[in-house]
């Protein structure tokens, strides 16, 4: 398929005035001035066209259009289909005030990667409402997976691979696939991403909890707990350290995980740990809801944690830097479909929301409460991820030259989050009267105002898809540590043995 076409975007030019830009790095008072789908200049007294389009952003601030690095629309998962497809994804990621996801290719085990890219992107292409790029999944190993690796790396602009440690039987790899599969991705300068559980033990987990009577959805945290997220993410981080390259360890649920990541950095380890919106507003604690419907909404894999701490820990790492940046792993199934599993937690398709809640989350668990700074949300809701996947500067900053991606967001006003006012899809919302501060109020994306006053104002299809190119940021310095850490530096040179050998008898 042809995969080059751009759509047309209709851009104007789009003045905004009088409010404080944020970067990662500073905040300012500055206007922005966006022609062509990009920010041509930041600054005070601007000489602008008589006509342009006037934005008043006179107390808000000015931030760079979130972006989400883990969303999975129209995902074909466990017998069923999420039901926020790529069109529908994008508007509620829009009215959250995010303006940028990457999605998640994940072929059959056996199909070939670049078919399962093409699918994709024929689903993505016609329907998205902003721009975006993919991650692929590796779920099963061979020299043509090695081969097709290569080939979207050089010609389709894909540069982050998925790994899954869980769903033995369906995308689990083992250690030495693993170890297989990261090496190529050094090679290729692509970054390694894991969903991190030990699949043996889930399977085994889940064996005892349903032998045990144990069916509902309480069964699905307690068949992986915290403890099995933890020593998948030690080894996975472990075998990255072995072929020396950058680990990205996708949706981090628990403190135990949290804590093994922390470990690694303090070591020097290039690991990069993603919570998620889940994870940092709700908890797992609602899968012993009385209600099973209630309950099953907030099944997803690796689990929310049982600990209310949990989200304050991991809100206190991505403040420290410790933790990168902040995902969603939206995949939302309705109420019909997770009954799927209504006899056997194990057949609850896994999934919860947050690609329109993501932002807000964030502001109200960390700005709010004093733990991040406006700059520091920029870093973990759009800067980082944009680094990390090689998008930055044109994603994740506010400069000339940059996309012309922006939100204007009013840090103090207050929202109350429901199923019955979302932008998804699906039927239920996992933060459900949760009052939240920090709101988007305008979201531009391509220079084109698509949010404002409560409504959306979408184009389906004019998002683009943008190519990434490979190595970047995690692997710099990379050969350097290669050298160092050369084993033939420490290879001892000495005069051969020549003593007696024993032989063993045949």
């Amino acid at each position: 398929p042809n995969h080059t076409i751009t759509p047309d975007r209709n851009m104007g030019s789009v003045y905004i005035q009088g409010g404080i830009v944020v970067n990662d790095d500073r905040q300012w008072r500055a206007d922005v001035y966006c022609e062509g789908g990009k920010v041509k200049r930041v600054g005070t007294d601007l000489e602008v066209p008589a006509d342009v389009r006037r934005i008043d952003a006179t107390g808000k601030y000015v931030i760079p259009g979130g972006i989400d690095p883990h969303t999975h629309f129209q995902l074909p998962f466990m017998g069923t289909v999420s039901v926020d497809d790529f069109d529908i994804g994008s508007r509620a990621a829009i009215a959250g005030g995010t303006t940028f996801f990457i999605d998640f290719v994940i072929p059959a085990k056996g199909q070939s990667l670049l078919e399962a890219y093409d699918q994709w992107r024929g689903w993505a292409d016609p329907k998205v409402n902003c721009d975006f790029s993919l991650h692929v999944a590796v779920t099963w190993w061979s020299p043509q997976v090695s081969e097709e690796m290569g080939v979207l790396v050089r010609e389709r602009g894909v540069t982050s691979f998925k790994v899954f440690m869980a769903y033995k039987g369906a995308f689990m790899l083992g250690d030495e696939d693993m170890y297989h599969v990261f090496m190529r991705c050094k090679a290729l300068g692509a970054i390694a991403q894991v969903h991190a559980e030990n699949g043996d033990m889930v399977a085994e987990g889940q064996k005892k909890m349903l032998a045990m009577g144990i069916c509902g959805p309480e069964g699905h945290e307690m068949s992986r707990p915290e403890e099995l997220e933890a020593e998948a993410t030690n080894r996975a981080i472990t075998i990255a350290n072995r072929v020396n390259t950058p680990v990205y360890i996708v949706h981090v649920m628990s403190k135990g995980a949290a804590d093994v990541i922390c470990r690694h950095r303090k070591e020097g380890r290039r690991v990069f740990g993603e919570p998620i919106a889940a994870g940092l507003g709700t908890d797992g604690t609602h899968m012993w809801h009385h209600d099973w419907r209630h309950a099953a909404a907030y099944v997803m894999g690796p689990p929310l944690r049982p600990d209310p701490t949990t989200k304050t820990l991991l809100m206190d790492l991505l403040a420290s830097g410790d933790l990168s940046c902040v995902g969603t792993d939206n995949c939302t199934f309705c109420a019909e479909q997770k009954a799927m599993g209504k006899d056997d937690f194990s057949k609850i398709p896994n999934g919860v929301n947050g690609v329109e809640d993501r932002m807000s989350i964030v502001w109200h668990m960390g700005v709010a409460t004093g733990k991040l700074t406006p700059s520091d949300f920029v870093r973990v809701t759009s800067a980082n991820a944009a680094r990390i996947f090689n998008m930055y500067p044109r994603k994740g900053r506010i400069e000339a030259g940059t996309d012309a991606d922006i939100v204007l967001w009013d840090g103090e006003a207050k929202r109350t989050i429901s199923a019955q006012t979302h932008h998804h899809a699906v039927d239920f919302n996992i933060f459900e009267g949760m009052e939240v501060t920090g709101v988007a109020t305008t979201t531009i994306v391509a220079g084109r105002v698509v949010w404002e006053e409560n409504k959306l104002n979408t184009t389906k299809g004019s998002g683009i898809f943008v190519p990434r190119t490979p190595f970047g940021f995690p692997f710099e310095g990379i050969d350097i540590r290669d050298k160092v850490r050369d084993e033939r530096l420490r290879k001892v040179e000495r005069e051969p043995y020549t003593g007696p050998v024993f032989v063993p008898k045949k």
